[in-house]
């Protein structure tokens, strides 16, 4: 017997992470306005959808594109091409029922063609490679009339739905021929325009087929330069920046709303595993041993963040385990000995590689190198543009240690934990464990929902044991939004939701 999942489009937005505005949107959606928002890089690495990899791509991206299905602001899936499906009980057969009357920003009608080819495109079925390894599993895309397609599995997967929701599922044109220079999507907003290491720029779209973006005009404006942010805030040439620390947060004055949430990554230290001296377990474990985290958040952070001991956060509930906190306990001695044991008992030199646009992740390679010096290690601090990062810490791996935020991006445990199988793409730490690598093939391969946690779970313990990285926080988020707008709405993911704001009452 097939299980019908019927989908019901509605937002709640989460208490727990937003403040609570009163008054509602009226007829503002009609209404000229216009927003600038700050972001930390440039959009280098694409804007076609399936090709885009930085974080921060795809959190502008959101405002474009659409899959199948969406993130609302709690996590859940709500429809958005498709309006609902099925799956058959063994999971292997998913039915989409495809949404009537949407369109793309061109002001062609999306056809199940379209779905069919975006979706063999995002699954690397064609000449690329896929953006998300799950859809390896992607046996067929197969239209069954012009308001149904099938996707066929090659084994079970319950979580095809949550990857499907992704930036990099978005459904596009089938004719787009260059879809990174003339980006076309079904989202709340439409592309205009883009100019290199500067801005992009925005439209509403008024054929969107769901509730209209209430701004009309949206630009985001590159802030390379972190000491510039706080000036620009002010001075009124950005109207909202994401992200903010602390120290700049008290700097603004009573002309902005900041709202206060969580990141959702996995900030942490992390180590090339393949590089001397991080190839040996003891060093790594010297380092966690070596680490306050509480003087690091203390220090850089005002009190502010979530501790934690392995690569899950606190919003995912079931997977997360907060006893791996305790794991390494800031203890120096311990850390000299372990070196000691590893052939260093005079300590070692290295360096932290560090995205220069984003200041937080500067502020914790500062007190991390002051911390190491207590059990004789000495970390120099390198600044780098984001897409020399790109290039050569994530892409070619030339680094010994950077300190970055890692999201998951497709709200799945398997998005957070598949990046460190030993022969994953994404693997940039190269992390390599026959065990780790044996109990994710067990977590993905059971149907059983207790199962795959219990092995998701041990994933992390390995992880946390092993020091494949020096874990440290889930980030406090801190939003400013001029007061002449509101509505900001945190995700359980890296996303700016742009449609959500409206001018303020």
């Amino acid at each position: 017997m097939r299980k019908k999942l019927l989908l019901f489009l509605s937002v709640i937005v989460s208490a727990s992470l937003t403040i609570a505005l009163g008054g509602c949107q009226g007829d503002k959606a009609a209404n000229s306005s216009k927003i600038v928002v700050g972001i930390a890089q440039d959009l280098e690495d694409s804007l076609d959808p399936h090709e885009a990899v930085a974080a921060g791509t795809k959190e502008v991206l959101f405002n474009l594109y659409e899959g199948l299905l969406k993130p609302d602001p709690e996590g859940n899936l709500i429809p958005a091409v498709a309006e609902s499906y099925e799956v058959n009980e063994d999971g292997t057969l998913y039915t989409f029922h495809l949404r009537k009357d949407i369109k793309f920003h061109s002001g062609e009608p999306v056809t199940a063609e379209d779905v069919k080819y975006s979706l063999e495109k995002s699954a690397g079925m064609g000449e690329n490679e896929s953006q998300i390894p799950a859809f390896s599993l992607i046996k067929s895309v197969d239209i069954i009339d012009d308001a149904t397609v099938t996707i066929t599995l090659s084994e079970s997967n319950l979580e095809l739905p949550s990857y499907l929701a992704a930036v990099n599922a978005a459904i596009i044109p089938k004719n787009n021929e260059n879809p990174a220079g003339d980006p076309i999507g079904t989202g709340p907003y439409r592309y205009v325009s883009r100019s290199p290491q500067e801005n992009i720029v925005m439209k509403r779209f008024d054929e969107y087929w769901g509730e209209p973006a209430a701004i009309e005009d949206v630009t985001f404006k590159v802030e390379a330069n972190a000491d510039s942010i706080v000036m620009d805030l002010l001075g009124g040439s950005i109207d909202m920046f994401p992200r903010l620390t602390t120290t700049q947060v008290d700097q603004l004055n009573d002309n902005f709303t900041v709202y206060e949430g969580t990141m959702n990554l996995v900030q942490a230290l992390y180590l090339n595993n393949a590089v001397k001296p991080f190839d040996d377990m003891r060093v790594r474990q010297a380092l966690c041993y070596g680490t306050d985290i509480e003087g690091l958040l203390s220090l850089a952070f005002d009190g502010k963040g979530t501790p934690i001991g392995s690569s899950m956060f606190p919003a995912f509930g079931k997977y997360y385990l907060d006893e791996l906190n305790d794991t390494y306990s800031y203890d120096p001695e311990k850390a000299k000995e372990l070196l000691a044991e590893a052939g260093y008992p005079d300590g070692f030199d290295f360096t932290i590689v560090v995205p220069s646009n984003y200041q937080p992740h500067i502020d914790t390679a500062q007190v991390l190198a002051e911390q190491y010096k207590q059990i004789g290690v000495n970390a120099d601090i390198q600044l780098v543009e984001w897409n020399t990062w790109l290039s050569d810490v994530y892409t070619g791996r030339q680094f010994d240690a950077t300190v970055i935020g890692v999201d998951a991006s497709h709200m799945t445990a398997r998005a957070l934990l598949e990046r460190f199988v030993s022969d994953a793409d994404n693997n940039f730490i190269n992390f390599s464990d026959p065990a780790y690598d044996e109990t994710f093939q067990k977590a993905v391969s059971t149907a059983d929902d207790a199962e795959s946690t219990g092995y998701y779970q041990e994933l992390e313990r390995i992880l946390s044991e092993d020091a494949a990285n020096v874990y440290l926080q889930d980030m406090a988020e801190f939003v400013a939004l001029n007061k002449k707008f509101e509505g900001y709405t945190f995700y359980p993911m890296y996303i700016q939701d742009i449609a959500r704001i409206k001018l303020a009452e």
